[in-house]
């Protein structure tokens, strides 16, 4: 159970930019291995993702320095010790770096060992990822949420929204949820072509939208969601993914919709957030205000919170201290966990428990630059969290995250769960 050796190497994400992969070995042969993901739109807050910056060589994006990190300093501080206590590895991969952001070593770097070590303590006692992680106590399959229509800063701005997806409220099984949203995913498909407007997919996997405003989108959501043959609002809702973060000029302090030529203040922003989830049936709506807009955060949640999930991403970053402030400003009701925006599996777990414990819903996440590893899929069963993002229904290193899920559901076997829709009741019920 002892590590006794660690490696790293640049490895290729889903943009085809450069990221990190570790390989921890033990003392018994047993190794596992960790595939770092990295985002596009991505928070202030977040742990920092270390980079070479040479812009000669992979544009400045290369690993080098992170992949030396783990060949020098962690190796040095984590070999020989027990890779089944992760909460010791982590501290002290935390303590070593010695920055509040993970900006020394790299939350890359930090990321791909903490990954790896999971891994290896699975294999070494010859069980599941997901029942390693979670202690034998998950098994609580995930609602999926997945995107149709990508746009924001993972379709070069073609819309102002990020994300458009569909919950498949009205599925019974995970395996019914994802034939729903097969069959929407495609009729879309269907639908863009014919009005020439499908001109390829994002970085996510959803297609690359052409259409003159934000309304039309959702418009043609629904519309995709009956061509399938579903009721939407019944059957199928909407998620929604403003990303609002990146629409936010701080220097004006207002929102600017580029789609619609149209500035909005924080004010109009939430009334349009608002008249939106009056107007179309949406479930869940993602960084629906800026990460340092706490009012208009606050005026959402007081509006739609016991009808909508209201997510928070840039504004938490997966980071305990920022999701309590959330609570006590009760700011949302649900909070998005991406791995590397913390940077290690204990804070992640640990962020996932707090979310739980305060009576809020965790939406485990993909980042838009993904690797082909499915550990989100065996963390979001292990801890119970009842969603899983992943981007849309296509391209492998989406597809891997899903299938995942089903091979999860096989091995458990009668002991699945899946509570679908009925999840949102934990929270739009006192």
């Amino acid at each position: 159970m002892k590590i006794s050796s660690l490696d790293a190497y640049q490895i290729y994400d889903s943009r085809g930019n450069p990221t990190i992969e570790v390989q921890l070995r033990l003392s018994n042969g047993v190794t596992g291995n960790g595939l770092v993901p990295s985002g596009a739109s991505t928070g202030q807050f977040e742990a920092h993702e270390l980079r070479d910056g040479d812009v000669e060589n992979f544009r400045g994006k290369s690993v080098n320095q992170a992949v030396e990190h783990v060949q020098g300093e962690i190796a040095r501080a984590l070999v020989g010790r027990d890779v089944l206590d992760q909460a010791d590895l982590d501290q002290r991969m935390i303590a070593l770096d010695g920055t509040t952001n993970k900006g020394r070593l790299g939350a890359n770097a930090i990321l791909g060992v903490s990954l790896a070590a999971a891994s290896a303590a699975a294999a070494c006692q010859g069980v599941p990822l997901f029942e390693s992680l979670g202690c034998g106590k998950g098994s609580l399959l995930p609602l999926p949420e997945v995107q149709i229509i990508g746009g924001g800063a993972h379709a070069n701005w073609r819309t102002d929204i990020q994300d458009f997806m569909v919950i498949a409220t009205g599925a019974q099984t995970y395996s019914e949820a994802l034939k729903m949203t097969f069959d929407v995913y495609h009729a879309a498909g269907d639908l863009l072509r014919e009005q020439g407007k499908y001109c390829g997919l994002a970085d996510e996997g959803g297609y690359w939208p052409e259409f003159e405003t934000n309304e039309k989108v959702l418009d043609f959501m629904l519309e995709a969601i009956e061509s399938a043959g579903y009721s939407p609002g019944e059957e199928v809702c909407l998620s929604l993914d403003i990303a609002a973060s990146d629409l936010y000029n701080a220097a004006t302090q207002t929102y600017d919709l580029r789609l619609e030529g149209r500035r909005c203040d924080s004010s109009e922003f939430v009334d349009l957030m608002i008249e939106w989830c009056h107007r179309y049936p949406i479930v869940s709506l993602e960084d629906p205000a800026a990460d340092v807009d706490w009012d208009s955060w606050q005026r959402i949640y007081e509006s739609l919170g016991k009808k909508v999930q209201i997510v928070g991403d840039d504004l938490f970053t997966t980071a305990v201290e920022r999701i309590r402030q959330g609570m006590e400003r009760r700011a949302a009701n649900s909070v998005l966990i991406k791995v590397n925006q913390i940077g290690t599996v204990t804070e992640t777990i640990d962020a996932i428990r707090m979310t739980q414990e305060a009576g809020w819903l965790p939406v485990v996440s993909a980042r838009s630059g993904e690797t082909e590893d499915a550990f989100i899929s065996h963390l979001a069963v292990a801890t119970n969290a009842g969603q899983l993002k992943v981007g849309a229904f296509a391209r492998s290193e989406r597809m891997a995250k899903w299938n995942e899920c089903l091979r999860i559901e096989r091995a458990l076997g009668s002991q699945a769960r899946f509570e679908g829709a009925q999840i949102y009741q934990r929270i739009f019920t006192d």
